[in-house]
């Protein structure tokens, strides 16, 4: 066991769930409540159920209700409010399953969440098609041959350099606006990623 922790959240359902031993706490959101129900999860390994329950039906409809945490602030999302409270237990590594999918405003909203705690945690996204998460300014990564890379600048990076690639950058300042570094390809087990200004967010998709 690590220091992990995964959480899910309201978007697609991950197919299977990942192996639930690497994590020391546990958590949804109100809205993931539903398809973890659906995917038959053991509730006695759920440390807690956060949100403003607007997306539960039945907030005492289990045995486990005592591990409900309501967060009515409706001026930020439930992922926001539950990476505060991952937070203040004293965590800082996150797993996120189910940021993606659903509806779009949804997906970018979650970026736009995990941007701002950047500086704080280290949270992974992971659904059925790739991982990504943002990097800091020197990045490498083992095991990723074959796989799709896309970077994405949010909303500007400066000096990026890449080893690894099909196509590698070299001191390149990209724009969100204007650049796609998306679709590239590693053709080395490791990629290594730098850039000097800016965030970057990464992303590894499945095998070409």
């Amino acid at each position: 066991m690590t220091d992990k922790v995964l959480l899910f959240i309201n978007g697609d359902a991950p197919k299977s769930l990942p192996k639930l031993e690497k994590y020391s706490l546990i958590a949804c959101t109100d809205g993931a409540f539903h398809y973890l129900k659906e995917l038959q999860f053991h509730w006695d390994k759920l440390d807690f159920i956060s949100g403003d329950f607007d997306s539960h039906s039945g907030f005492d409809e289990n045995i486990y209700h005592e591990k409900f945490i309501h967060t009515p602030d409706q001026n930020r999302t439930d992922f926001h409010k539950a990476l505060d409270i991952i937070f203040e237990k004293g965590f800082k590594n996150v797993d996120v399953f189910g940021g993606s999918g659903g509806e779009q405003d949804h997906f970018l909203g979650n970026l736009t969440v995990a941007f701002g705690f950047k500086n704080q945690m280290s949270i992974q996204f992971f659904d059925e098609f790739s991982e990504y998460y943002f990097i800091p300014k020197s990045f490498s990564i083992n095991g990723v041959k074959d796989k799709i890379i896309s970077l994405y600048p949010f909303p500007v990076t400066e000096n990026i350099t890449t080893r690894g690639l099909k196509w590698n950058l070299e001191n390149m300042d990209a724009n969100m606006t204007t650049d796609m570094l998306t679709r590239n390809l590693a053709i080395e087990n490791e990629v290594s990623i730098e850039y000097l200004k800016g965030d970057l967010l990464f992303f590894a998709g499945k095998k070409k």
